[in-house]
């Protein structure tokens, strides 16, 4: 194996900078550039040293150094990490200087990948550190973490057990012909499949919602010609709100084109908020998208609760106001409310007590897959099939659950699932 240098910190002017080695010739990169052959400092202690240019004496930063000899690694190779000043300029010659001495840039992700790779960690808690670097809310931070440790891996452990112990049971009846199962064993089989299928649809509570809220607002009706997006947080959170142009009928052929794009995100969302102007009388407009939204989950947000025409307009409202919350832009009333509104279909979740939730898109369909493998083993069970074809589901979906925490992936997968991680982790 060889040895990898990256940057560990991002790019640009900073207090600090990290510049990580992973691999056998660690240490030794790091004795030439402090100019000492015999520099060993304890190990997970830092040292301050003098960092120098190539064959010559001059310094070019003083720097913390920091050991981690293998297996205690997070790599499980021998790591040195070199703490100096942030500058791009520094950074990038410690980087090249290492680069001269042997070491090759490293991957994206490929610490990580060789902590997997040394047993350090499974894949399932290698995704769950891209997904802690990438959190914007505290709910995706805390999901992250748990997955990292060893949660998601330790709920797959019952089901996995639980197919393994049943396709050895078939496959030794298939194996002695005179270990015939018997048919109260089968239906305690069937019994235990239908525990695992049923297991498996709980921990598939997926939460992957991302979030938006940005616009130029103006007083001309039909401003917003195109769907703006922008991430928010409601209660930690992440949500993507979409705001559209309105939905009306206009001889303007670039706001058509706005009002069809709304149609189709209409269509893509999970949620509906239709806001109306509560100021001013119900217009056919307003009666169309309202319309129009009534086959989707939605919510009616009568807006400019603040005006004072809002409060005599409310008995023309009365029909829609069972679904609907009086806000006010200016103010902020009731903006609370529809907080809690937009947040209520998808369920309570707290950060600090939430149940597990699936939050990667690869998991998700992994944990679908198995479900239906699972399931249709048990439909053949029932139906009476031979073993043999009970097994084939059963071989398949123990195949997507291995995916997930890596016994089972292939090298192909592993390649796209760490391209999507940074450099230096």
């Amino acid at each position: 194996m060889d040895t990898i240098v990256a940057l560990g910190t991002p790019a640009g002017r900073s207090a600090i900078g990290v510049i990580r080695l992973s691999g056998p010739d660690s240490l030794a990169i790091v004795r030439s550039i402090v100019g000492d052959n015999h520099f060993k400092p304890e190990p997970s202690q830092s040292v301050l040293r003098s960092l120098r240019s190539n064959g010559s004496n001059s310094i070019l930063d003083r720097a913390l150094l920091t050991y981690f000899p293998a297996p205690d690694s997070y790599t499980g190779e021998d790591v040195v990490e070199i703490s100096c000043h942030g500058s791009p300029v520094i950074l990038r010659q410690v980087v090249d200087l290492a680069l001269g001495l042997g070491a090759r840039l490293a991957g994206p992700g490929e610490f990580t990948l060789r902590a997997l790779s040394n047993g350090k960690l499974n894949l399932s808690q290698a995704e769950a550190i891209r997904d802690l670097i990438n959190a914007q809310t505290e709910a995706a931070a805390q999901q992250a973490l748990r997955q990292l440790m060893g949660e998601l891996s330790a709920r797959l452990q019952g089901p996995q057990q639980k197919l393994i112990q049943t396709i050895v049971q078939l496959e030794s009846a298939l194996e002695f012909v005179e270990d015939d199962l018997p048919q109260l064993r089968k239906q305690q089989i069937g019994t235990e499949l239908s525990d695992v299928a049923t297991d498996l649809y709980k921990s598939s509570l997926f939460n992957r919602l991302l979030a938006s809220d940005r616009a130029i607002v103006t007083e001309v009706p039909g401003t917003t010609r195109d769907t703006l997006t922008e991430r928010i947080s409601l209660d930690g959170v992440p949500i993507v709100l979409t705001d559209t142009a309105g939905v009306r009928d206009s001889t303007d052929r670039i706001e058509s084109m706005g009002v069809e794009r709304t149609r189709q995100a209409m269509a893509d969302a999970d949620l509906l908020v239709v806001v109306i102007d509560g100021s001013e009388d119900l217009r056919a407009e307003d009666f169309s998208v309202l319309s129009q939204a009534s086959t989707a989950r939605h919510i009616v947000a009568f807006n400019k609760s603040d005006v004072p025409s809002f409060d005599i307009l409310e008995k023309a409202r009365s029909s829609f106001q069972a679904r609907g919350i009086n806000v006010s832009a200016v103010t902020g009333f009731g903006l609370e409310t529809l907080r809690a509104a937009i947040l209520e279909p998808f369920g309570s979740v707290d950060s600090s007590n939430a149940g597990f939730l699936i939050t990667d898109a690869r998991h998700y369909d992994l944990l679908l897959r198995a479900r239906a493998e699972i399931q249709s083993s048990l439909d053949l069970l029932q139906g009476g099939a031979s073993e043999e074809l009970v097994l084939i589901g059963l071989h398949n979906g123990l195949r997507f659950l291995g995916q997930i925490t890596g016994e089972t992936t292939t090298d192909e997968i592993l390649s796209e699932i760490f391209a999507t991680f940074c450099i230096g982790k």
